[in-house]
């Protein structure tokens, strides 16, 4: 390994973020009292126009008034290339009080852009006075993002998250296809004269998650457009949760439940994993560096990979407990 440690990520359960419009209040106390653990407030795409100040306005109002719990607060603001983004800022920190943790940026191309909305939001804090730094979470969707996905991962400190947008990622990227995550019809191989399908976001989730990792940041699955397909959902999170991303976003509520079912490590998962340790302790008392688990060897690697699973399983169980 290199001198150079990988950095951990921030320690929050990030299981599901639930995303719900500004335009839509009613539903705000919906949320905050779901199992979601990060909720995403959005001024951007699911936004019209012509509501874009009262979006905001709904938000600043419900980030005063509503008791969020302890779930993380994050506003997705509007692109860098529209004419808003600067406003959402200015205002949400200036006048939503100390309940908002994140600013959501989409659309994210390249370090600048980071750059750019880490300045302003700086500047607004030290204006305010503020005593909690607000964190970041990015979107890659486009050629751009995910060409650059490395140097967005390094630019602020203030980055904790990144997620995939898998709708505009299609579009920028030309993909003959107009599903929002999951398989697609087209995209298969054939074999014997079986259809066989694969993965169309793997290589992108592939490259968000070694970006993340590498600079201590939590990768994190976006949308699966087809509610009503709970089975599709469930396949696209485990492949998600196998590849190292953390979490999901729910774009119903009904996929709420869905994500912390795919992210909680079971309760046989987490049991294995202590045996795994014990395991691992009597091999090391023993002067061994492996040994053989369930048929299967283990060493210093399988060690790492249990203690990941354990300290997942105890923070999500903490945050819990606290609620």
């Amino acid at each position: 390994m290199s001198f150079r440690l990988q950095p951990t990520p921030p320690a929050r359960p990030n299981r599901c973020q639930l995303f719900g419009p500004g335009s839509r209040p009613a539903i705000f106390g919906k949320m905050a009292a779901s199992a979601a653990d990060v909720i995403n407030l959005d001024l951007e795409d699911s936004v019209a126009p012509s509501d874009k100040d009262s979006a905001r306005s709904n938000i600043i109002t419900a980030l005063q008034n509503l008791d969020w719990g302890r779930k993380t607060i994050s506003v997705r603001i509007n692109s860098l290339d529209s004419p808003y983004w600067y406003r959402d800022v200015i205002d949400l920190l200036e006048q939503s009080g100390g309940r908002l943790d994140q600013i959501m940026i989409p659309k994210v191309g390249c370090a600048a852009d980071l750059y750019a909305v880490d300045a302003l939001v700086t500047a607004v804090e030290a204006t305010t006075s503020r005593s909690k730094p607000i964190n970041f979470e990015v979107i890659i969707e486009s050629a751009a993002g995910i060409s650059h996905v490395e140097e967005i991962a390094a630019s602020s400190p203030r980055l904790q998250a990144m997620s995939l947008g898998a709708a505009d990622f299609a579009a920028s990227m030309g993909m003959a296809t107009t599903g929002i995550g999951g398989t697609q019809e087209n995209y298969y191989i054939l074999h014997d004269g079986v259809k066989h399908w694969a993965d169309p976001w793997h290589w992108a989730q592939t490259a968000i998650v070694a970006a993340c990792r590498s600079h201590g940041i939590l990768p994190v699955d976006g949308p699966f457009g087809d509610f009503s397909d709970d089975e599709g959902f469930r396949a696209q999170a485990l492949r998600s949760a196998t590849l190292g991303m953390v979490g999901k976003w729910a774009i119903h509520p009904k996929q709420i439940a869905l994500c912390n079912e795919v992210f909680t490590p079971s309760e046989a998962t987490v049991a294995e994993a202590h045996e795994i340790l014990s395991a691992m302790a009597t091999a090391k008392a023993n002067g061994e560096g492996a040994t053989v688990y369930k048929g299967r060897l283990v060493d210093i690697a399988s060690i790492k990979q249990a203690e990941a699973i354990v300290r997942q399983s105890e923070m999500i169980r903490g945050a819990q407990n606290t609620n």
